[in-house]
């Protein structure tokens, strides 16, 4: 479909996949609609890898082993993220979208944190490892804000609680978009100066027992969801947060299924 008359720029935001953990179907949708939508700007929240190799986590009940016990875990979870990434660039190319940025999550940042461990070891960094600069990402370290007109985008690590979307309109102060915390929440403020407001975009993981074991078969509130944003005269934008279903979602009247 084409921009509507007085859009500048389309932008498609996805948060937390967290691969090789990602649901499947889920991230089909996302692929499909980027082809449908053909964004000029494609913006991942991080979180891209599960990296449970490397996470502190997993050694907490046990001794840590040699790093050379580690690394070929470490392959197989890049691989798989690489993989993954491959199917992403490919319906962007068909999408034509050129214009491509990744802020790294906490969880990707596992992956520096290991590398300042091993120094040594500096190919498997986050950025390298995912090929960011071959791909032609622009890369934001973990906590680093981007902005696009009057919006800003991160991880979103920095302020958490049962109202994290209340508790970033505040600390902030302004339009912000984020994922990490895995469910749907919007909060809005008008100020003197306009009004703002705050999504958290839900995540394209696995959500099953299986898939987090560390939840203990604890419920939760996550929720599957991509986000499309248009950017029109002096940055302002409106926001369009599609949510998936069972592997399905709607957009633009059309019923795309994973």
């Amino acid at each position: 479909m084409s921009k509507d008359r007085g859009v500048v720029k389309r932008a498609v935001i996805t948060p937390d996949k967290h691969v090789p953990l990602h649901d499947v179907l889920a991230t089909s949708v996302v692929r499909q609609a980027i082809e449908i939508i053909k964004p000029d700007i494609y913006i991942d929240l991080g979180d891209l890898g599960e990296w449970g190799s490397v996470s502190h986590w997993q050694w907490k009940r046990k001794k840590k082993p040699p790093v050379e016990y580690i690394i070929p875990k470490l392959e197989e979870e890049i691989e798989s993220v690489n993989e993954f990434l491959d199917k992403i660039d490919s319906s962007l190319d068909k999408a034509g979208c050129k214009k491509r940025h990744i802020c790294a999550g906490n969880h990707d940042e596992w992956l520096d944190h290991f590398v300042q461990e091993y120094p040594y070891l500096a190919q498997y960094g986050f950025k390298k490892a995912i090929k960011a600069d071959d791909r032609g990402y622009i890369y934001h370290k973990a906590g680093e804000y981007l902005k696009i007109g009057k919006m800003f985008f991160y991880h979103g690590h920095h302020f958490g609680g049962q109202y994290h979307a209340s508790n970033h309109l505040r600390k902030l102060g302004c339009n912000i978009m984020y994922g990490h915390h895995h469910n749907l929440q919007q909060d809005s403020v008008t100020h003197m100066d306009g009004p703002k407001s705050a999504w958290s975009m839900g995540c394209l993981k696995d959500m099953s027992s299986k898939k987090n074991k560390w939840l203990g078969g604890r419920q939760h509130k996550w929720a599957h969801a991509f986000g499309v944003i248009d950017f029109f005269a002096r940055g302002h934008f409106t926001v369009h947060v599609v949510q998936i279903i069972d592997g399905k979602a709607s957009l633009w009247g059309e019923l795309i299924k994973g």
